[in-house]
């Protein structure tokens, strides 16, 4: 939606933003970790500058694809009676039932993923080997084989497969058969990945939640609280459009509720 943010005039790019709120009441933007500095410094000037408490940014610690699936289930929930502090505070939540990796070719340069330890062991490991490498829920890394996979959710799946410019049907032969996947489908790698996962020879995986109703049920059933500040209604601990989280309960009962402005 917000293709080439940090190339566009500022104002080209404050317009483009403040057509989507206007035309829609809020926006959540959901981004990688693997975008440029740049793009995650225009997002914040334009949210600034527009001084507005309809934005969300959310940043979650998935790898490319992971954020490809997490976004589309947030466009699937906001044809559901949601409203928009509830649909964007689901982001959090449904964070948790992403099980995100890739297949890499190298690891010499993975970095945002906490296994130094197994990958100083890497290193004796003889060239060509490839490795398979969970980033979500629980980092580990293993020598990809025909018997060796990686621990997988315990809940059923789809799989998204994101192809890069490694050759392997590892992921599709061994860790989808492994990991019991109700459904598997196949598409490019994200542009991100390559500086994600520090190299491009990859193929990338996510398993997630596909049904709907299932993920409306996950949502709905968590308990609701009107923000302090802003007065949308959210779940979780901070609202995702002001930032706002709750004060002490003294505090609380002892001040009204801000009224919710149209800006």
């Amino acid at each position: 939606m917000l293709a080439g943010l940090d190339r566009q005039p500022l104002e080209a790019a404050l317009t483009a933003v403040q057509t989507l709120v206007e035309q829609h009441g809020h926006l959540v933007v959901v981004y990688s970790r693997g975008v440029p500095a740049a793009v995650e410094r225009r997002l914040h000037t334009i949210r600034a500058l527009l001084e507005s408490d309809r934005i969300a940014l959310f940043r979650p610690d998935l790898p490319p694809l992971g954020v490809a699936v997490l976004a589309r289930q947030l466009r699937q929930l906001a044809s559901c009676d949601l409203g928009p502090g509830v649909l964007a505070s689901a982001g959090r939540l449904l964070t948790h039932y992403i099980h995100a990796g890739a297949l890499l070719g190298s690891v010499a340069r993975l970095d945002r993923v906490p296994v130094v330890g197994l990958k100083s062991h890497a290193r004796s490991w003889v060239p060509g080997s490839q490795f398979g490498v969970l980033a979500h829920p629980q980092p580990a890394l293993v020598k990809a084989g025909p018997d060796v996979t990686l621990p997988g959710p315990e809940f059923g799946t789809w799989m998204l497969v994101g192809r890069g410019q490694l050759q392997s049907d590892w992921v599709t032969a061994t860790l989808a058969p492994a990991w019991q996947v109700q459904g598997l489908r196949e598409t490019e790698a994200p542009a991100e990945s390559a500086n994600w996962w520090g190299t491009g020879k990859l193929v990338e995986f996510c398993a997630y939640l596909p049904d709907l109703s299932v993920l409306y049920q996950l949502v709905a059933s968590v308990r609701q609280s009107v923000c302090h500040w802003c007065g949308i209604d959210v779940i979780g601990d901070r609202c995702v459009f002001c930032s706002a989280t709750p004060p002490p309960p003294a505090e609380l009962t002892a001040r009204p509720l801000r009224a919710l402005t149209t800006g």
